[in-house]
């Protein structure tokens, strides 16, 4: 039975939303309104977009007739995060405090805007703290499930891809830590266990140490 605590590694590299916060919960909420103004005709469309990005909801969803309908939905999106309960995922502050301590490098990579951030930072002013670097979606030429983000968050730390664990809870995300040759970790908080799995080196529902597969 292997834990997250017995894996050893130079970088460990974050998603944001369902591996650092516990917020899918709360755009389910937002998108589910959404998908209901927009597209009554398929019902339960919230659940199926999860994990990816504006840009691609939009582009699959939101396009054509509904053009002009993404910056609405944007502004909403914004006021919504502005609001949004940032809660930790049980036992991250134990576990990324530990890896500090250790010397492992850390850094968040989102999807997520500047804007969003700027939310993060409002409700959690210890968070900068937490972590060597933040890259965000300004940061990367390409998005997840491409590697790219991930590879610029390893040259960010000189560090081997090999060398790098990738905590991720998407599809998407989960496809691009692997396809950047790193170890995933992926946390059922988002998608059950056994259909993250087969993308995974190791799945947890939380950071507590008792969490093992």
């Amino acid at each position: 039975m292997q834990s997250i605590y017995d894996i050893r590694f130079k970088a460990a590299l974050f998603d944001l939303d369902g591996v650092v916060f516990d917020t899918e919960p709360q755009y389910s909420v937002f998108w589910g309104e959404q998908c209901r103004r927009y597209h009554p005709e398929e019902p339960g469309l919230e659940h199926r977009i999860k994990g990816q990005t504006l840009t691609q909801i939009f582009d699959a969803h939101f396009s054509g007739d509904l053009l002009e309908e993404q910056g609405k939905i944007t502004e909403r999106l914004n006021e919504f995060e502005s609001k949004m309960n940032f809660i930790y995922v049980a036992g991250f502050l134990n576990y990324i405090q530990r890896l500090r301590q250790e010397g492992v490098k850390t850094a968040v990579v989102t999807s997520s805007n500047k804007v969003k951030m700027e939310a993060v930072y409002a409700s959690h002013p210890e968070f900068t703290s937490l972590f060597d670097a933040i890259l965000t979606s300004e940061d990367f030429a390409e998005s997840k499930p491409s590697p790219d983000c991930y590879l610029r968050a390893a040259a960010r730390f000189g560090a081997d891809p090999a060398d790098c664990v990738v905590f991720e809870d998407s599809f998407n995300g989960l496809k691009s830590g692997r396809a950047a040759g790193m170890c995933v970790v992926g946390l059922s908080t988002t998608n059950p266990a056994e259909s993250i799995a087969p993308l995974c080196d190791l799945v947890i529902s939380d950071y507590l140490e008792s969490q093992t597969l």
